[in-house]
């Protein structure tokens, strides 16, 4: 077995985590950016939000709900805070995870950990760059 065989064995993607700070907002009294423990999304995860965002236009044609989709994006892949808590949700007068993630969140903040989240998962990776790195 290769190095690169036993480094994929011992690093799937359904145990990467990290912490980001996405919002100049989120400030705990001492004026420290809380952070949001995310995970990586597996292909699996993404083809499902994406299916799942899915709308038909009155042409006919299928168009991605880009909203619905960070949402789902975030929502799945945010272990802390934890959107889908029941008693948050309940409490702020919502029903579903994505109502209070509108309640809680601005349309920004939900842009950038959505995108955080993408990045962290391997999308708009540079690999122009990386293959520099690699020739050289």
């Amino acid at each position: 077995m290769s190095k690169f065989q036993d480094f994929l064995n011992q690093n799937t993607v359904d145990n990467l985590t990290t912490n980001v700070v996405f919002s100049e907002r989120l400030k705990d009294q001492d004026g420290q950016y809380f952070t949001a423990k995310i995970k990586a999304m597996t292909d699996a995860e993404f083809e499902a939000y994406r299916k799942a965002s899915m709308t038909t236009r009155k042409n006919g044609k299928f168009e991605l709900d880009l909203q619905q989709f960070n949402s789902k994006i975030i929502i799945g892949n945010t272990l802390d805070p934890n959107f889908k808590d029941a008693e948050s949700i309940k409490a702020h007068g919502c029903t579903t995870p994505q109502q209070y993630l509108s309640k809680v969140l601005l349309a920004g903040e939900i842009a950038e950990l959505s995108k955080q989240i993408q990045q962290f998962s391997g999308f708009d990776t540079d690999f122009d760059t990386l293959k520099e790195e690699v020739k050289n």
